[in-house]
C-alpha cells in the first residue's frame, strides 16, 4: 500500500532536476531584470542630465537662454520625455526660465529642514544631495537632479514625472518575458526528456521484477535497456537472473529425470521380482506334483515312476535355467561397465560356436550357418559373446518354426562392424515385434513353457550388446522371419589398448 502512493522513480528524479533548473533560471532572469531596468534608467537619467548640461553650457556660452529652451522643448516633443519639467534659477531662487510648469516657486525655500540653502545648491551636483532634494519633493517624480553653473549665478533644476511613457521606457519589454517562457518551457521539457531516459533502466528493471513476482518465471528476449552504465548493469542482473532460473530449471529437472529413473529401476525390480515369483512357480510346482506322486504311490509301477522323475528333472533343469538367465541379466545390468574386454577374433568364436549348436543340439531341426570374414577382430568379452549368439539360436529353435538360421557381416565402418542374425521362419506380428526385448514376454506362452524357455533370452542379448557399446535392432524380413541387426566395435579402432580393459559406451 506504502508502495502505491509513492513517487516513482522517475518522478522522484525529475523534480529536483528541474527545480534546481528553474532556480537558476530564475536567478538568472532576476539578475538580468534588474541590470536591463538600472540600464534604462540610467539612460533616462543621462539624458536628463544631458539637458542641465546643455543649459548650462549654453549660459556660459552667453546664448539666449529661451530660445534654447524652446529648442530643447520641441526637441523632446513626441518622445519619452515630452513632459520633462525644466526649471532655471538665480542665486537668489528667482525663476529665470523653465519648460513647462516650474518645479519650485523659490528653491532656496525647499531645502531639507537642519540644513543651509546654500549647502544645497553647492552640493546639488552630487549623487546625495539629489537624492535628498528628490526625497523633499513630489513623490510623483520619477528622477529629479539639480546642477549649478561654474560662476554660482545661476541653477538648473530638472525633473521627469512618473508617466506611462517614463514607465514603459524604463520596463522590460513583453519580448524579454516571452523568451523566459520559452526557456523556462524548454528547461521544464528538457529536464523531462532527461530524467526519463535516466530513469528508463530503472522503469523496465521494475516492470521486469513485477513480470517474475506475477509469473514467476521469466520469458521472452531482454527489456530494451539504454546502453549506458545503469542499462548494462541491468541487463548484468536480468542475465544473472535467468542463469539462475536456468539452473534452478535444470537441477529440477535433473532432479526429475533422477527421481524418474529411481522409480523406473524400481518399478523393473518389482516387475522383475513378480515375473521370477511367477515363472518359479510353474516349475516348482510341477516337481513337486510329480514328487509328491511318486511317494504318495508306493505301488506305482517303475514306468510311470520313471517318467515322472524325468519330468520333475526337466523342471529342474527348467529352473536351473531360469536362475542362470537371472543372474546373467544382473550381472549385465549392474555391472556393465566393468566387463572384462580383450580383442576377440569374432570369426574364430563364431566357428567353434557352431560345432557347440550342432552337438548340443540347441538348434534343433534347423540348420545354423555363418558368412563372416577371417580376422574379423571385435572388443568384447568372448564367454557373453558366445551366450548371446547361442540365445539367438535358441530362440530361433523355440519360435521361428522354419529350417534355416544363420549370421553374417552386413557393414563395416572405421569403428564398428554391423552384423545380421536371421531366421527364414514366419517372423512376428508387429503388435509383438516391438516387445521381443521384454523380460519374461512370450509370444507362444504355453510352448515356449513346453519347450523350456524363460523369456529372458532376448533381453539378455540386447543387454549384452549394449554393456559392449553396441546397439541392437529387429525386424521382419521381407522373404520371411525375422532380422536381428547388431553392432560390436572394432578392435582395430582401439589400436594399443593391451587386454582386460573395461568397455565404455559408444
Amino acid at each position: 500500500m506504502a508502495s502505491s502512493r509513492r513517487l516513482s522513480y522517475r518522478w522522484r528524479l525529475f523534480i529536483p532536476v528541474v527545480g534546481m533548473m528553474w532556480i537558476v533560471l530564475a536567478v538568472l532572469v532576476i539578475y538580468h531584470y534588474k541590470r536591463e531596468v538600472a540600464y534604462r534608467t540610467e539612460t533616462v537619467k543621462s539624458q536628463l542630465a544631458l539637458i542641465n548640461n546643455r543649459i548650462l553650457d549654453a549660459y556660459e556660452h552667453g546664448t539666449d537662454m529661451r530660445p534654447f529652451l524652446d529648442f530643447i522643448d520641441q526637441y523632446f516633443a513626441n518622445s519619452d520625455y515630452d513632459e520633462v519639467l525644466v526649471s532655471v534659477y538665480d542665486y537668489n531662487g528667482n525663476l529665470i526660465d523653465s519648460i513647462g510648469k516650474p518645479l519650485f516657486e523659490n528653491p532656496l525655500l525647499q531645502a531639507p529642514s537642519g540644513e543651509r540653502n546654500d549647502t544645497i545648491i553647492m552640493k546639488a551636483h552630487t549623487q546625495e544631495s539629489l537624492d535628498r532634494v528628490a526625497s523633499s519633493h513630489d513623490k510623483s517624480m520619477f528622477f529629479f537632479t539639480s546642477n549649478k553653473s561654474a560662476d554660482g549665478l545661476i541653477s538648473v533644476h530638472t525633473a521627469m514625472p512618473a508617466t506611462a511613457t517614463i514607465s514603459e521606457a524604463i520596463a522590460t519589454e513583453p519580448s524579454f518575458w516571452i523568451t523566459i517562457a520559452g526557456i523556462a518551457v524548454a528547461v521544464t521539457l528538457f529536464a523531462y526528456g532527461s530524467t526519463k531516459y535516466l530513469s528508463r533502466s530503472v522503469t523496465l528493471l521494475k516492470k521486469f521484477a513485477d513480470k517474475i513476482e506475477d509469473t514467476s518465471r521469466m520469458s521472452g528476449d531482454f527489456p530494451d535497456f539504454p546502453h549506458d552504465e545503469l542499462g548494462d548493469v541491468s541487463r548484468r542482473i536480468v542475465q544473472l537472473y535467468r542463469e539462475k532460473d536456468d539452473a534452478v530449471e535444470r537441477s529440477v529437472r535433473q532432479h526429475q529425470i533422477a527421481l524418474n529413473a529411481v522409480n523406473e529401476k524400481a518399478r523393473v525390480k518389482r516387475q522383475l521380482t513378480n515375473n521370477i515369483n511367477h515363472e518359479l512357480k510353474t516349475p516348482v510346482g510341477v516337481i513337486r506334483g510329480y514328487l509328491d506322486s511318486v511317494l504318495s504311490s508306493p505301488d506305482m509301477d517303475a514306468d510311470t515312476r520313471q517318467r515322472f522323475l524325468q519330468r520333475a528333472q526337466q523342471n529342474v533343469e527348467r529352473l536351473c535355467n531360469l536362475l542362470e538367465d537371472v543372474s546373467a541379466m544382473t550381472r549385465l545390468e549392474d555391472g556393465s561397465g566393468n566387463i572384462p574386454i580383450d580383442d576377440v577374433d569374432f570369426h574364430d568364436l563364431v566357428f567353434t560356436l557352431e560345432n557347440d549348436i550342432a552337438a548340443s543340439g540347441i538348434a534343433g531341426n534347423m540348420e545354423f550357418n555363418y558368412d563372416l570374414p577371417l580376422n574379423c577382430h571385435v572388443r568384447g568379452n568372448a564367454n557373453l559373446l558366445s551366450a548371446m549368439i547361442s540365445n539367438l539360436v535358441k530362440n530361433a529353435a523355440i519360435h521361428s518354426h522354419g529350417t534355416q538360421m544363420g549370421i553374417k557381416l552386413l557393414i563395416e565402418s572405421p569403428k564398428f562392424y554391423t552384423f545380421s542374425f536371421w531366421d527364414n521362419g514366419t517372423g512376428v506380428d508387429d503388435a509383438n515385434l516391438s516387445r521381443l526385448f521384454e523380460r519374461f514376454y512370450r509370444i507362444d506362452s504355453g510352448r515356449s513353457r513346453k519347450v523350456g524357455g524363460t523369456g529372458l533370452g532376448l533381453p539378455i542379448v540386447k543387454n549384452t550388446v549394449e554393456a559392449h557399446g553396441g546397439t541392437i535392432s529387429v525386424h521382419n524380413r521381407a522373404d520371411g522371419g525375422l532380422e536381428f541387426l547388431f553392432t560390436l566395435q572394432k578392435w582395430s579402432a582401439q589400436k594399443g589398448n593391451p587386454g582386460n580393459k573395461n568397455v565404455k559406451n559408444a
